[in-house]
């Protein structure tokens, strides 16, 4: 299984805007997708579709930003995925309008993938934004700073 980057982009700027909660000056779309090297219209789409979902406010304008609504303890990484993932379809037999595979009548596979789902789905449950935002050497906001100030990583051979 892979998440989208449509889900990867939502839980970094989740995990952004948890880290820079305390702060006066609200996380922007710009500081982030600078960070992150991605793409700001993209982002941005990314960011009215987790207002929608209740978990940041955007504030437009001089001062403006996300701030997190919901207390980043009380967001598990399961729900932000299930919410932003439209497929778990891992096979084609999952899709019974589509299915077309000859083997579903007799077939195992479809049960034992969506067995694989859901406890990759329950062990996400287990872990909430304030879990990632925790790293073990200090608080994710560190990281970003110390990553932001060193020069760019050389190419991997």
């Amino acid at each position: 299984m892979r998440l989208t980057r449509w889900t990867d982009y939502a839980l970094r700027v989740l995990m952004y805007c948890a880290a820079n909660r305390a702060r006066e000056r609200a996380p922007t779309i710009a500081e982030i997708a600078e960070m992150h090297g991605i793409s700001r219209s993209h982002l941005m789409k990314v960011v009215m579709h987790l207002a929608a979902q209740g978990w940041i406010e955007t504030t437009r304008g001089r001062g403006g930003g996300l701030r997190m609504l919901r207390a980043p303890e009380d967001i598990s990484v399961g729900e932000v995925v299930r919410r932003m993932e439209s497929d778990f379809d891992l096979v084609e037999c999952f899709a019974p309008a589509t299915n077309q595979c000859q083997l579903a009548p007799a077939c195992l596979l479809k049960s034992a993938l969506a067995q694989a789902t859901r406890a990759f789905l329950q062990e996400l449950d287990g872990f909430t934004l304030s879990d990632l935002v925790s790293a073990p050497k200090g608080p994710l906001e560190q990281v970003m700073f110390e990553r932001k100030a060193k020069p760019a990583d050389p190419p991997r051979r």
